[in-house]
C-alpha cells in the first residue's frame, strides 16, 4: 500500500515518535468514535495543527495522515447518512446500498492496516509514502 522512496534524512527519536503518533491519532479516534466518520478527521487535524511548525519529517507525515482521513471522511459520510436514512425509514436497503457499505468497509480495513503499518515504519525512522496520498502530500508540503 505504500512505497519507500529514497529519503536521505534520518530523523531522530523525537521526530520519529511525533510522525508515528500522527498515524496513531486516527487509529485511536476510530476506537473512540466509530460510527461518526468526522471524529477521525478532527483528531488528525488537531494533531496536525499542533505539529505544523515541526520538522519537515513530522509535518510531512502529519499531512499525509490528514489527507488520508479527509478522503476516508468523503467515503464514509454518505454511508452513515444512507444508513441513518434506512433506520429512520426514508430509504430502504438495496443492492446498491449493500455494495456501497461493503466497499467502504473494505477500504476502511485497508486504511486501518496501512495506518498501523505506517505508524510502525515511521516510528523506526523510515519514510513511508502511500500510493495516492503521498503524491498529494508532496504537493502540499514543501521543505
Amino acid at each position: 500500500m505504500w512505497t519507500r522512496p529514497p529519503f536521505v534524512y534520518r530523523p531522530d527519536e523525537y521526530e520519529s515518535e511525533k510522525a508515528s503518533n500522527s498515524y496513531l491519532m486516527s487509529v485511536i479516534a476510530v476506537m473512540a468514535g466509530l460510527p461518526f466518520p468526522v471524529i477521525n478527521l478532527v483528531a488528525t487535524a488537531f494533531f496536525f495543527s499542533a505539529n505544523r511548525g515541526g520538522t519537515f519529517f513530522v509535518r510531512w507525515h502529519c499531512t499525509q495522515a490528514l489527507v488520508s482521513q479527509a478522503a476516508m471522511l468523503a467515503m464514509n459520510a454518505p454511508g452513515v447518512y444512507w444508513t441513518l436514512a434506512i433506520i429512520f425509514g426514508s430509504a430502504s436497503v438495496s443492492n446498491l446500498y449493500i455494495s456501497y457499505i461493503l466497499t467502504i468497509v473494505i477500504f476502511n480495513i485497508l486504511e486501518f492496516i496501512a495506518t498501523i503499518a505506517a505508524a510502525i515504519e515511521t516510528r523506526k525512522g523510515r519514510h513511508v509514502q502511500w500510493w495516492v496520498f503521498g503524491a498529494m502530500t508532496n504537493a502540499l508540503v514543501k521543505q
